[in-house]
């Protein structure tokens, strides 16, 4: 953390005190900590506690411009490498995620580009409850990072889930991101995503289940661990994520002849996308009008993506991803073989959690020699940041750790 700009958002729970701790630690480990607190965390903490262990200036009122060269806010989120929000509260977070701009550190967060590293503490029911649930889910899918509170003694005289997490684990989660941004720093990565499209005709086609959220979670990892990140995304039904150079395609010919143009330049490629395996021999030119009690329709295989880029391997780094609904390994092996990758990923979409649509997946991640590592139910984003974690040692001729 030596010469990062923090700046850390102190909100009005109990556990602001251990904002003190917190700031004290960021400096020792030579970052230059700006703090932004509310109103309500100045009852817990005083400004004054936080100036002197930042060695700054601690900033609470919008309005409350000292230097007339900047506007601080505006000011304070460009240069920041990270925020933290700790401890965040049930508020606060839902401001976050509701875009509003009342105070000094919600308008801060809405002028911010970097990343963001909310910590929440609060009474287990509000953290638990579906509103709060919510909010979470929304700031997540916009790239905002989380650290569980603890289980323990709460104010409230509950023993359970929502205290904040403790300094240290704040510390090591923001020492963690820093390294990890450096993973794929000056690589390209190439990702596909989605479900492709074949037309029968102007309003129909044949496609699958894939949202694209497996395959834009890799990318957003690759992103945030320093890689120049483009996808090539058919059919989803989630939002790119910010930062990399998106290409919109609609059949798996469309996706074939994009990832042959790009694959030279890529070092690692990911095909996370659903590629369809066959396409209408005839494509109308009109919509097929209905007649008889039955339509046949003939089918012809499309080019698989995965073995061309096998076939053409040069330097790259190839993953390709194995949906199964049975004996998953031995179809993963075969995969991986027959289409000349180094890794397949692969997971059971008929287990609770491993969907295509949902937000969880369990992966297997497997290499010539066979298991690397099983990841179990967890966070597509997750899942997502460990897989390329293991892909940028790997790429380097490393061993995973």
């Amino acid at each position: 953390m030596h010469g990062k700009r923090i700046l850390l958002g102190v909100t009005g729970g109990i556990a602001a005190y251990k904002a003190a701790a917190l700031t004290s630690k960021m400096v020792q480990a030579g970052a230059h900590v700006d703090v932004m607190m509310t109103e309500s965390a100045a009852k817990f903490i005083t400004p004054l506690t936080l100036q002197t262990l930042s060695r700054n200036r601690v900033h609470m009122d919008t309005f409350d411009e000292q230097d007339p060269s900047v506007v601080s806010h505006i000011h304070l989120a460009d240069h920041a490498d990270l925020i933290i929000i700790a401890p965040a509260t049930a508020n606060t977070i839902a401001k976050l995620a509701g875009g509003f701009a009342d105070d000094m550190l919600s308008t801060t967060l809405l002028a911010a580009s970097c990343p963001v590293l909310i910590a929440p503490a609060m009474n287990v029911h509000m953290y638990e409850h579906p509103a709060v649930v919510d909010n979470m889910k929304r700031l997540a899918e916009r790239g905002v990072m989380f650290i569980e509170p603890g289980t323990g003694q709460l104010a409230c005289g509950y023993v359970a889930k929502g205290r904040l997490a403790e300094p240290e684990d704040i510390m090591e989660a923001a020492s963690r991101w820093f390294s990890r941004k450096e993973l794929l720093a000056g690589k390209r990565v190439l990702v596909t995503a989605g479900g492709t499209m074949e037309r029968l005709d102007p309003v129909r086609y044949l496609t699958n289940d894939s949202s694209g959220k497996m395959g834009f979670a890799i990318a957003e990892a690759a992103r945030m661990m320093g890689a120049e990140v483009t996808v090539i995304k058919g059919r989803t039904s989630v939002a790119a994520p910010a930062g990399v150079r998106v290409i919109q395609v609609e059949s798996a010919e469309q996706m074939l002849e994009q990832a042959t143009a790009l694959y030279s330049n890529c070092d690692i490629v990911v095909k996370a996308a659903a590629v369809a395996d066959y396409r209408p021999v005839v494509v109308a030119d009109q919509k097929i009008k209905k007649k008889g009690d039955r339509l046949l329709l003939e089918l012809e295989r499309t080019t698989d993506i995965l073995e061309t880029l096998g076939e053409r391997k040069e330097h790259q780094f190839l993953i390709g991803f194995a949906a199964e609904t049975d004996q998953v390994e031995r179809y993963a092996m075969d995969k991986l073989r027959r289409k000349n990758c180094d890794w397949i990923v692969a997971n059971d979409v008929s287990a609770e959690g491993a969907g295509f649509d949902g937000d969880t997946n369990i992966l297997s991640v497997y290499g010539p020699d066979g298991l690397i590592e099983a990841l179990p139910l967890m966070s597509k984003r997750s899942a997502a940041a460990r897989l390329m974690e293991l892909a940028a040692v790997a790429s380097r001729g490393g061993e995973p750790e």
